[in-house]
């Protein structure tokens, strides 16, 4: 953290003025005066933004389009918008992001981040001009590198720009998960094994099929997660302040829309009303519910997978997860499924996260929503988790997975369940009476079949056949 008094006692300094009068910036600082303010101002989470890559990426998307827009409307001299592209394309490039030590968690709107980018590619724009750190004559960061922005639609762009970012690796390591998970239904096709409703026996299925349903319950949330780009690449980049376009020249926000589409690749768009676009984050609302709706589905998951390994002798134990650190400090020999429980920590943080979004949405007033920067915290830090879990699923647990099929065929032999299908041959009533003996003897269903001559067994082989329940074709 820097104190105030670390920055004034810097002896190789520079001096910046701003509206609150002149500050001691270290010399060697992209930043400038107000992100110097901002650093003394926040010390909330102790997550700084450096730590978003996506969203210092998109800031300088964002500028680097704007410049060229300005360039396109006479506005920006072609010297000036060199060295501002030059600039941005080091930080899109990842150069440079130690300059943003904010705190994710800020007042203002976004202004001090917004600064934080304006300050570090005008600097660096001066170096690549030939000039110093500093001499904002030739590249300032209000007068050209903010030039006809205002935070206002310059932040809000960069947030939905840096989600959509995120979102693309996001979907790359759920996918990676989903790839994983199918590779094990695959694997585990003819493994027959008890389903269970309410916890109680139901009917056969095989393994493959739980695990393939993993597989597509996530898969389904991608699937959203990829149609909530296209909200993303609204923009309302030429509104400025409030969304009346005030101190935009004409034409100034399509062209920035058409250079952020070529920089990004992305199909950006200008808002039909940007005074609408500049107070509404529903964008972000629904991006963040997206995410909520994922975590309950891999939630879920990871509380079968723990249920299914539980164990090893007193459980169900029809799998077997990776072994991967002792579990107790006083129980030897104890070992726990301590990857999906991360798993279930990330979800249970981004369900919370979501909750703050939609607080901080609703609280929005007028013409602007002041607490954008903590709804891109929680969006943020989901994503990063989020990416890092599947990873971490993926890696550590499921491609590791071991089936005990022995298991899995004696609940099957001994399970009461597969009375079930007797329904449509002698009625529930039987069936249900046939169900109830067994329980009482612990017989298996089989066997009073066979004694009480229920069905032949040619009946039996057809009905009764485990794999035939599953619904799999038997193997020709």
């Amino acid at each position: 953290m820097i104190e105030k008094s670390a920055i004034m006692s810097q002896t190789n300094a520079r001096i910046e003025h701003d509206l609150l009068g002149d500050l001691a910036v270290p010399a060697d600082a992209y930043y400038g005066v107000q992100t110097a303010r901002a650093l003394v101002n926040f010390h909330i989470s102790g997550v700084e933004l450096r730590l978003y890559p996506d969203l210092i990426k998109a800031l300088a998307m964002v500028k680097m389009a704007a410049a060229r827009a300005n360039a396109d409307c006479e506005a920006l001299d072609r010297k000036v918008l060199a060295g501002i592209e030059a600039a941005c394309q080091e930080l899109i490039d990842g150069k440079l992001h130690h300059e943003f030590r904010l705190d994710v968690l800020q007042g203002g709107a976004g202004t001090s981040t917004n600064m934080n980018a304006n300050e570090v590619i005008a600097n660096r724009a001066l170096e690549l001009m030939g000039h110093r750190k500093g001499e904002y004559t030739f590249c300032d960061p209000h007068d050209h590198v903010n030039l006809s922005q205002s935070t206002n639609d310059a932040y809000p762009t960069a947030l939905h720009l840096g989600i959509a970012l995120g979102n693309v690796r996001l979907v790359a390591a759920m996918n990676a998960l989903i790839d994983a998970f199918r590779s094990k239904g695959r694997e585990f096709g003819d493994v027959v094994k008890m389903g269970r409703t309410q916890l109680q026996d139901a009917v056969p299925m095989t393994l493959g099929q739980e695990f393939e349903a993993f597989a597509e319950t996530l898969a389904g949330e991608v699937r959203t997660l990829e149609v909530i780009q296209r909200v993303l690449s609204e923009i309302n980049m030429g509104g400025t302040a409030i969304g009346t376009g005030l101190n935009a020249p004409a034409g100034y926000g399509e062209q920035c829309a058409r250079h952020l589409a070529a920089i990004t690749g992305l199909p950006i768009y200008l808002a039909p009303d940007l005074i609408e676009a500049t107070q509404d984050t529903q964008a972000y609302v629904l991006y963040s519910s997206c995410m909520k709706s994922m975590a309950i589905k891999l939630s879920k998951v990871c509380n079968d997978l723990r249920l299914l390994s539980s164990g090893p002798r007193c459980g169900l134990r029809e799998i077997n997860l990776p072994a991967k650190q002792p579990g107790s400090s006083i129980m030897p020999g104890k070992v726990n499924p301590v990857i999906p429980e991360v798993v279930n920590m990330v979800c249970f943080r981004v369900i919370g996260g979501d909750l703050t979004v939609t607080m901080a949405a609703e609280a929005g007033q007028l013409q602007l929503n002041v607490f954008e920067p903590v709804i891109a915290a929680c969006i943020f830090e989901a994503q990063t988790m989020f990416v890092n879990a599947a990873r971490t699923l993926r890696e550590h647990c499921v491609e590791g997975i071991t089936a005990n099929r022995d298991v899995c065929a004696h609940y099957v032999d001994y399970s009461i369940g597969t009375v079930t299908a007797l329904n449509p041959i002698i009625g529930y009533d039987r069936s249900t009476a046939l169900a109830a003996e067994a329980m009482r003897t612990g017989r298996g269903i089989l066997d009073l079949i066979r004694e009480q001559h229920v069905l032949t067994e040619a009946q039996i082989a057809a009905v009764l056949d485990p794999v035939a329940m599953t619904g799999r074709k038997q193997p020709v």
